[in-house]
């Protein structure tokens, strides 16, 4: 199992325009064909020390190995989305893991 794990902040001067295009850019990702489980997300209401709330999404999409996650990278629902809502973030981490 492949998980692609990304997190964005989004730029604090997006327009609800912006932000509404990106939320509908980054949804379809867990649609391409080789994502098995997808999910995005909004940082929880938890508070400890150790938890980092300062993104703006998280997107995590779950492919059966690694050839499933280099199907998604060049997915055209996936370069729409770099092309379309790439200006909106000023940050982006991404962890990948396998299990």
């Amino acid at each position: 199992m492949f998980i692609h794990s990304v997190y964005f902040w989004l730029k604090p001067e997006l327009t609800e325009e912006q932000r509404g295009t990106f939320w509908s850019g980054v949804n379809p990702l867990t649609t391409i064909k080789s994502v098995r489980q997808g999910f995005v997300g909004t940082p929880a209401a938890t508070d400890r020390p150790i938890i980092d709330r300062s993104y703006s999404c998280a997107l995590i999409i779950i492919c059966d190995d690694e050839a499933g996650h280099e199907a998604y990278q060049v997915d055209p629902i996936h370069d729409r989305f770099r092309e379309d809502c790439g200006e909106f973030w000023s940050k982006v981490l991404i962890y990948d893991a396998i299990a």
